[in-house]
């Protein structure tokens, strides 16, 4: 008795908690997907928005290429850290931009012949970015009125302000949202249903009964992929559908835009399910499966344009953004939806997306597994 007394003092409570403790963190450690989702994805949403939270509130500026670019105003004007002076564009497509909303003014700082005041300051703004338009014509006005109170002659003033506003078509925010919405969902079919269908077909031994047939893996993928592309289509006009009706989402030539998008959509749709054979060839089992699917994708939803514009991030992620397929996919959405390109316009960017559909698949036929 008194020895079952002496073994139950010298069990320690704290050391099995300890041991449980140890044991649980370790098993953690294993888990794929507990350390994608409790460590690798906070950190990449803490990043991500960091520098986009970092640049807040801009209003995007051009210089007309004949402007004088060494005067003080647009010196001043440079130095305020709201202002994002626009380079690298041709003054055709800054004309375009403006007029879209997407550039909220254009500059030019000229001499006054007539020599008083010395400069001339002509704005334009948009009515696509009213709002944006009135801040910078507001910011314009304080940065001359100081560089007049600072010239001090009394009978001539250093510059003034003169405004013109262009018309344009709204860039409203559905504009924006709903293809990359649109991208976001023909990427998540693509490799999230097809990866747990084919584990699941896998682990039923489905496709192993498929071995004792003369069925190849060819045929296998593409009817997967066509049954894929037939539900995804009824989801993408759903989706164009709701936003044209209920929220204005603009269709520059009607339902040929419409049929540009859906033609689109099929092509990148076809892609994405490439992503999804790898991952159901990579996955050992379905709870693999959610770890592995959102190191493809999750990148691709924060970085490639699908919530914010890639010109929010930083310079030296802007080309990791450009690498990504459904960059060029939400790029292109935008580009038919409103400004009416076709099919044949957005070409280039097809062929990356096509590009990137021929590694994926030949990594995807390298390791499909029958079981």
């Amino acid at each position: 008795m008194n020895s079952e007394t002496n073994k139950t003092n010298q069990y320690s409570q704290i050391r099995a908690m300890l041991a449980l403790t140890k044991a649980s963190l370790t098993a953690l450690f294993r888990n794929p997907s507990a350390v994608v989702f409790n460590i690798l994805f906070p950190l990449i949403f803490i990043i991500v928005f960091g520098f986009i939270s970092g640049g807040s509130f801009t209003i995007d500026l051009a210089i007309d290429s004949s402007s004088d670019k060494n005067n003080p105003v647009i010196e001043s004007l440079s130095q305020i850290k709201t202002i994002n002076i626009v380079k690298d564009k041709s003054d055709e497509e800054i004309k375009k931009e403006l007029s879209k909303g997407r550039i909220d003014g254009l500059i030019k700082v000229t001499k006054n012949p007539s020599g008083n005041p010395e400069f001339v300051a002509e704005l334009k703004t948009t009515s696509a970015s009213p709002e944006r338009g009135a801040i910078l014509k507001m910011m314009m006005a304080q940065v001359i009125d100081k560089q007049n109170l600072a010239k001090n002659s009394g009978s001539s003033s250093f510059a003034e302000l003169k405004e013109q506003i262009v018309e344009g078509r709204k860039f409203k925010t559905i504009d924006f949202i709903l293809p990359g919405q649109l991208g976001f969902s023909l990427l998540s079919a693509g490799v999230f249903g097809t990866a747990f269908i084919f584990i699941s077909l896998r682990q039923t031994l489905v496709i192993k009964r498929f071995f004792a047939t003369p069925v190849k893996k060819i045929n296998i993928i593409i009817g997967e992929c066509l049954s894929r592309l037939t539900f995804s289509m009824m989801s993408s006009i759903i989706i164009i559908a709701i936003g044209a009706l209920f929220f204005g989402f603009t269709l520059v030539n009607g339902f040929a835009t419409f049929v540009n998008m859906l033609i689109l959509s099929a092509i990148a749709l076809v892609v994405f399910l490439g992503f999804g054979f790898v991952v159901s060839g990579i996955a050992k089992n379905e709870s693999s499966v959610p770890a592995i699917a959102n190191l493809i994708t999750l990148p691709q939803f924060l970085l490639a344009g699908t919530f914010f514009p890639i010109s929010n991030f930083p310079e030296w992620l802007q080309p990791v953004s450009k690498a990504l397929p459904l960059t060029y996919l939400n790029q292109s959405l935008r580009e038919i939806s409103f400004e009416g390109a076709t099919i044949l316009d957005v070409l280039p960017d097809i062929a990356i997306l096509l590009a990137w559909g021929v590694i994926v698949y030949a990594i995807a036929v390298k390791v499909f597994k029958w079981e």
